[in-house]
């Protein structure tokens, strides 16, 4: 389908390079990229794809605004908080540009990831923990789709283009997961705010490079950006071929882990009123100090030396920031007190905001 009149002028800039042209942007009116998460990577990755012209634009996320989400996911305005962010995205995203399609998925999950991807060129990964990660891209592989990883810590990030023209898969670069809880998510960490904002472009600007054929994505390497020394390295990695034979989707345990024995806050304050719940915050003593909702405070690793502590006749619940510590915790009780009743306040405090 050629460019309308309207659509000549709104991409004239792209059409005035040579090496870009009305052939380029007529490949990203054709193409269909996903975008999973809609937070911090996934709202500049949007924003810039949209203008941009990409023809249809997929946003497969289940969470809600929060108020802490402001600080670096750009689509939201305070008056948004609470609201589906696939929806208020995609009503900003349509005013931005009338011309792009968009539809709006739930969270992506083992069940129904394959009918979702199957239906996109190439995805793009803006989401915050391992699990997604490695179901995206084993989805990927099994359906000839590439990836576009994208990941935050701080004042770092990191950029990668996975499974493109037979290139390494995200497993060849990261072939085992860490233990749930082991690596911290920015709601623990923190992060800076403009930091998702460079690294959710250069995501998008991967997506273009790929649909247009333009320029040299990062097939085999890994971006790394540090704000902080202005520091920009790009590591190489080779793929390891067993890595391409995926035929079926595995078993992701923490996704698993995070939603047995996880509850909602709502839950939770229905619990409260029960005398048999034993209320349990295992952040850092200042950070309860600052804010809390109740509860004992065990923090993490003081765990151990509070074992005999534990009442079996009770239901005990833990929370931290995210739910990450409260998460490992969690796994921790369930190995030494085996006949405790354990469960885990899935967002965490972050959640009840």
């Amino acid at each position: 389908m050629p460019l309308s009149p309207e659509e000549l002028n709104r991409y004239s800039r792209h059409l005035l390079m040579d090496e870009f042209g009305i052939e380029a942007q007529l490949k990203l009116k054709s193409s269909k990229v996903l975008v999973v998460g809609a937070g911090g990577l996934g709202c500049p990755c949007l924003l810039y794809l949209a203008a941009a012209g990409v023809g249809f634009l997929g946003i497969a996320d289940d969470d809600v605004v929060s108020l802490s989400n402001l600080q670096r996911q750009i689509l939201y305005n305070t008056e948004d908080v609470g609201l589906p962010k696939a929806e208020i995205s995609k009503q900003l995203l349509l005013k931005k540009n009338p011309f792009v399609q968009i539809e709006t998925h739930g969270r992506i999950d083992p069940q129904n990831v394959l009918s979702i991807i199957e239906n996109y060129d190439l995805v793009i990964d803006g989401s915050d923990n391992f699990s997604t990660r490695y179901l995206l891209n084993d989805a990927c592989v099994i359906t000839r789709k590439p990836y576009i990883y994208g990941a935050l810590f701080k004042f770092e990030g990191q950029v990668s283009a996975f499974n493109y023209q037979d290139g390494p898969t995200y497993r060849c670069l990261y072939p085992e997961a860490p233990a749930a809880g082991e690596v911290p998510a920015c709601g623990e960490a923190g992060v800076l705010g403009v930091l998702p904002g460079i690294i959710g472009t250069w995501q998008a600007t991967e997506a273009i490079k790929i649909i247009t054929g333009l320029g040299e994505p990062l097939k085999g390497k890994l971006l790394v950006i540090n704000l902080l020394s202005n520091s920009f390295e790009v590591l190489n990695f080779s793929a390891n071929p067993a890595n391409k034979e995926i035929i079926q989707l595995g078993v992701y345990d923490e996704v698993c882990a995070a939603d047995l024995n996880s509850i909602d806050y709502k839950t939770l304050t229905s619990w409260l009123s029960d005398e048999n719940i034993d209320l349990i915050d295992v952040r850092e003593e200042h950070e309860y100090e600052r804010y809390s909702i109740g509860g004992r405070n065990i923090p993490l690793p003081e765990l151990e030396d509070f074992l005999s502590t534990f009442d079996h006749k009770k239901k005990t619940v833990l929370f931290c920031q995210t739910g990450t510590r409260s998460l490992q915790a969690m796994e921790f009780l369930k190995t030494q007190l085996p006949q405790l009743e354990v469960y885990n306040l899935k967002g965490g405090l972050q959640a009840t905001l």
